[in-house]
């Protein structure tokens, strides 16, 4: 099974959005503000993370996850003084988007480490980890990309496209990992008590669900030539947060050891 723990969660999102970062910046179209605004958001994370898990009692993997999280926040900020200062030393700014790879690399350690701590199935718990990085990441990344359109409206419209449709394949395998033993299918069965009468499991399979239907709906509506179809996906992906966030943490809180 796997654990509910706050240092966890919070390492997690900060490692899948620096992910999500460079998948949408490597290409050096979308303006640096916008690289500033998630090293800046996802640095926070980190270090919260870093900070709640190096303030409470543990050892072994636990002490290896927070030895981590110091890491990519320390990664995460050289990342964005080294984008400020070529900024207003260079002329062209430009930026090496491969730096915000480093903390999503060097964070995938403090995850494994977070899932073997986690308990049961360490090879399912880490997985989950991973799989579920990528996943709050990229959702939180398209929702915040939709609203950099306003500041820079020309941008081709292909980055959030891009970045939508890699979340649409990133959700059936999200859904599936929590499904694998023991899994969400024991909270269906009544094996697993989520406290609730079975209410708990009936909500996160319509969380994963309306995930789903929400992606495609902002995929469908990013077709459309006018510029409001941009901010109507925008507020779908600000919905599919939500229920992003009911898909992932719902099922680690019914199955935390």
């Amino acid at each position: 099974m796997i654990e509910l723990d706050a240092a966890s969660f919070l390492v997690q999102w900060a490692v899948g959005g620096m992910a999500g970062a460079w998948f949408t910046t490597r290409q050096r179209e979308v303006g640096v503000g916008y690289g500033w605004l998630l090293r800046s958001i996802f640095g926070l994370l980190a270090g919260s993370g870093a900070v709640i898990g190096l303030s409470s009692d543990g050892g072994g993997a636990t002490r290896i996850r927070d030895v981590v999280a110091v890491l990519v926040t320390v990664a995460i900020v050289v990342a964005l003084v080294s984008s400020v200062r070529r900024r207003h030393h260079t002329e062209s700014g430009a930026f090496d988007a491969r730096l915000d790879l480093v903390p999503a690399v060097v964070g995938v350690v403090g995850l494994v480490a977070a899932g073997v701590d986690a308990g049961g199935n360490d090879l399912v718990a880490v997985i989950r980890l991973l799989v579920g990085a990528v996943f709050l990441g990229f959702v939180t990344d398209a929702m915040l990309l939709g609203h950099w359109y306003l500041v820079q409206p020309g941008l081709p419209r292909r980055h959030i496209n891009e970045i939508v449709a890699a979340f649409l394949v990133i959700w059936p395998i999200e859904v599936a990992v929590m499904l694998l033993p023991t899994g969400m299918f024991s909270v269906f069965s009544g094996s697993v008590d989520d406290g609730w009468g079975g209410q708990l499991g009936w909500f996160w399979a319509a969380c994963a669900v309306t995930t789903g239907v929400l992606t495609v709906v902002t995929q469908r509506a990013l077709k459309e030539r006018s510029y409001s179809a941009v901010m109507a996906a925008t507020g779908l992906m600000y919905l599919a947060i939500l229920t992003a966030f009911g898909t992932d943490l719902v099922a680690r809180a019914v199955l935390q050891g």
